[in-house]
């Protein structure tokens, strides 16, 4: 039987920064369209699976995908991707923050780390430590 599995934040050489919860979203603005994007994770041994991408609008490099159907000013879709092992945001000041929310909270990515980041922040499925 597979152990529990945590969201890990890993930016640069600090330490991982471990999230309790097998589901979060991610969301963020576009730099250059201003346009929200969602999308909620599901945390396996596999990897993170992305199960539903919503965007409030469309613009350069931000196509809904082929099967999204626009909901309340959301294109919403289902990708079927492969599990990704390991999700890698641009930090950097020049963009909004990422947030990301688990079940009770929600928070900018800066916050999760604890600290201001100018730099790659790797999320990644990990074991929790018993």
């Amino acid at each position: 039987m597979a152990g529990l599995l945590a969201l890990c934040l890993i930016a640069g050489m600090q330490p991982p920064v471990m999230v309790q919860t097998d589901r979060f979203t991610l969301s963020w603005t576009h730099s250059i369209e201003k346009v929200e994007w969602r999308e909620e994770y599901r945390v396996t041994d596999l990897g993170l699976i992305l199960e539903t991408s919503r965007v409030k609008g469309s613009g350069v490099g931000m196509e809904p995908g082929p099967d999204a159907r626009l909901v309340d000013g959301w294109w919403i879709s289902h990708p079927t991707l492969s599990p990704l092992p390991e999700l890698v945001l641009a930090g950097s000041h020049f963009g909004g923050d990422h947030t990301i929310c688990i079940p009770g909270r929600c928070a900018p990515l800066r916050q999760w780390l604890g600290r201001d980041n100018d730099g790659p922040v790797r999320l990644v499925a990990c074991p929790t430590r018993n």
